[in-house]
């Protein structure tokens, strides 16, 4: 971490609604990585290929998230402090991050009664959630310190429409054709090609749902963010016409993300431009409704539960790794806390929820004890 922050006005400089949607996100993906068993409700489980359930929309509205948050770091420093300086900020806090995940996978790999650290490293994923949040969050500080909006509205064109063309008219290597299938097309033979199969998603070993090719499409969702963030920050228009503009924005990008789904279509796990747009414009409407709503209304009393999970986002993540991991190791009477608390008493799906609600619950109340002394921990 990159530091610790306990002072109050910390707190009051962020934007409120911000921290309520990435709350919520937070928890939805806690909620969805965390299931008790190997049964999910279908909307809490991603989909299978194309397509697009609610599971499949909270890794693409955090990163919209990574891009609204930039302009609040960084609008003021870009006057006052110089590019370079920024921009090794942004690789610094990069680096941690990658730090952190690996020293994670490291630690859960090993097997520390005979410590093999060849081995572990030689089947170490690389690509992986963090990973993606890391590099999405780099490449867009640069684009926002050194470029314009007006130059960054372009390279959010050029890099859909690039990837589009790139996936649906370059031929796969050994393959022949272009084609979207999960272990046949380009982007999977480059994982292949780059990392190798040890190094990718351990239940395929062929492909990544968080692959190289795909950080394109995704660092275009960090920038649809930041253009969402100036927006919100622009001083000559009222609060109605920007939340209004907000809306219409975000459902215009819905339409086109539909329309460009039937010849590109929707799919997390190749980021698809369709994809981009389509959970970019619920993105932006869910963040208009939540800044209508708590700073331009100022309905602010059930926030403070929800803003616990949203001012420190990645520790509540990092903690999610943890957590069941410990909790499934407590033994009372030889069994285990999920066949005392829940398999007793839900179906198999249903135990399965509680489970994960109550892993939700567990980090909350590491965040809520961290939100009311108002400590912020800077990755």
């Amino acid at each position: 971490m990159t530091g610790i922050s306990t002072n109050e006005s910390v707190l009051k400089k962020r934007l409120l609604s911000l921290d309520v949607f990435r709350g919520l996100t937070i928890a939805a993906m806690i909620l969805v990585n965390d299931p008790g068993n190997e049964h999910s409700y279908a909307p809490l489980e991603h989909s299978k290929w194309n397509g697009c359930t609610p599971t499949d929309l909270i890794f693409p509205f955090f990163l919209f998230m990574v891009g609204v948050s930039i302009v609040y770091a960084m609008e003021s420093r870009k006057e006052t402090e110089s590019h370079s300086k920024l921009i090794m900020r942004a690789f610094k806090r990069m680096a941690i991050l990658l730090l952190i995940t690996y020293v994670i996978r490291f630690y859960f790999l090993v097997d520390f009664s005979h410590i093999n650290v060849s081995e572990v490293f030689a089947h170490m994923r690389i690509p992986g959630v963090l990973t993606r949040i890391a590099v999405v969050y780099f490449i867009c500080s640069v684009l926002y310190v050194k470029t314009s909006q007006k130059t960054r509205d372009w390279l959010f064109a050029i890099f859909l429409i690039g990837y589009y063309i790139i996936m649906n008219f370059i031929p796969v290597p050994g393959v022949g054709y272009t084609n979207l299938e999960p272990t046949t097309n380009l982007g999977a033979w480059l994982d292949r090609l780059v990392f190798t199969p040890n190094h990718l998603w351990a239940e395929t070993k062929v492909w990544d749902p968080e692959g190289l090719l795909g950080t394109i499409p995704a660092v275009a969702t960090g920038l649809f963010g930041i253009r969402l963030g100036g927006w919100i920050k622009r001083k000559d228009h009222e609060d109605s016409i920007k939340v209004t503009w907000m809306f219409v924005y975000g459902t215009i990008a819905v339409i086109l993300g539909l329309i460009w789904d039937l010849f590109f279509p929707i799919n997390k796990a190749l980021w698809s431009s369709s994809f981009v747009l389509y959970t970019g414009g619920l993105a932006c409407v869910g963040l208009a409704l939540s800044y209508w709503i708590i700073d331009v209304r100022g309905y602010k009393k059930f926030t403070p539960p929800i803003v616990a999970f949203g001012a420190n986002a990645i520790t509540a993540y990092i903690l999610a790794d943890f957590i069941p991991h410990y909790v499934g190791k407590i033994k009372l009477g030889g069994k285990s806390l999920y066949d005392i608390l829940f398999a007793p008493y839900f179906s198999p799906i249903n135990a399965s929820l509680a489970s994960a609600i109550f892993t939700v619950f567990c980090v909350w109340i590491v965040m809520w004890v961290l939100y009311k002394r108002k400590i912020i921990i800077k990755v």
